[in-house]
């Protein structure tokens, strides 16, 4: 069964204009269910993560100060958020979000977070809209548990996972792959076990292609025990941040790529949905729920 993490605090206030798509949490879902791909028992609500599975990637006295709402305003304005008790517990949600679906992935191949692929937030400080690393929190779970040996971390939205990288950099359990725009956020980078750095305007072919090699060299190098693949869309030529030329028909492409890669070499893969910015809500929702459509076709639910 296809399970995927949904919660409706997952959708948070902002102000108008905000360049953040807030609204994407809601239409998701409700787009998944409208097509028949899904229904209601396909979702499940995640509670909030606590402290202590928190601090398995983060900094203890960071996520203390965000908790208590004590960050200084310097870093509130590097996360892009006003800071306030119900960002943080919508952040708690969906992080559980990603820990419970590598959970269900583990049982049933692949799961899926509405929301999630908060792969800016590093060790000891957020940004980019990202408080906390869901998957680099669920990815250390797994190892703290012994559900997995050797994690493969696929990152393919177009701003790099420096929060990834900075988390586990030296940790030879976690295999971080980024594969990014390169003048584009952040601008300082960190360093990922690989990095792929994308000239502006690329295209399908060549990015198809450099993915293509990328997965084959991945796969039988890292030979990796668990995925997680962040999935932002945020690649497509209609992204206002994005700086690619990738069509819907790759990024269509992409997730098939990555999915059979994971189906062939039977590895359980856990997906969050990642950055989106096209100009049209409805681009967004679509990019992202072609992602679904891949996974139910791959995986035969």
């Amino acid at each position: 069964m296809l399970k995927i993490a949904h919660h409706t605090k997952y959708v948070h206030p902002v102000r108008e204009g905000h360049r953040f798509p807030m609204l994407k949490y809601e239409l998701i879902p409700e787009q998944l269910c409208y097509e028949g791909l899904v229904s209601a028992v396909n979702f499940f609500e995640p509670e909030m993560v606590d402290f202590e599975t928190a601090a398995l990637a983060h900094d203890v006295d960071y996520l203390r100060r965000l908790f208590d709402l004590t960050l200084d305003a310097k870093m509130v304005r590097r996360i892009g958020f006003p800071l306030s008790q119900e960002l943080v517990e919508r952040e708690r949600y969906l992080v559980d979000g990603t820990l419970k679906s590598a959970l269900f992935a583990l049982e049933y191949g692949i799961s899926f977070n509405v929301a999630g692929g908060t792969h800016h937030a590093g060790r000891n400080f957020g940004e980019g809209f990202c408080l906390m690393n869901d998957q680099a929190i669920a990815a250390a779970y797994l190892l703290k548990q012994g559900l997995a040996t050797r994690i493969l971390i696929i990152d393919l939205d177009v701003h790099q996972g420096n929060g990834t990288a900075h988390i586990f950099e030296g940790v030879s359990p976690v295999y971080t792959f980024s594969m990014h725009g390169d003048k584009n956020f952040p601008f300082i980078k960190e360093r990922s076990d690989r990095d792929v750095a994308l000239e502006d305007g690329i295209t399908d072919d060549l990015y198809l292609k450099l993915l293509s090699e990328n997965l084959a060299f991945l796969f039988e190098t890292v030979n990796p025990d668990f995925v997680f693949y962040q999935a932002g869309v945020d690649i497509l030529g209609s992204d206002k941040l994005g700086k690619l030329k990738v069509s819907a028909a790759g990024c269509r492409e992409r997730d098939r790529m990555v999915l059979e890669s994971c189906k062939v070499h039977k590895v359980p893969v856990q997906i969050s949905m990642g950055g989106g910015y096209s100009t049209q809500i409805r681009d967004i929702v679509n990019a992202h729920v072609e992602t679904y459509r891949a996974a139910i076709d791959i995986f035969d639910f």
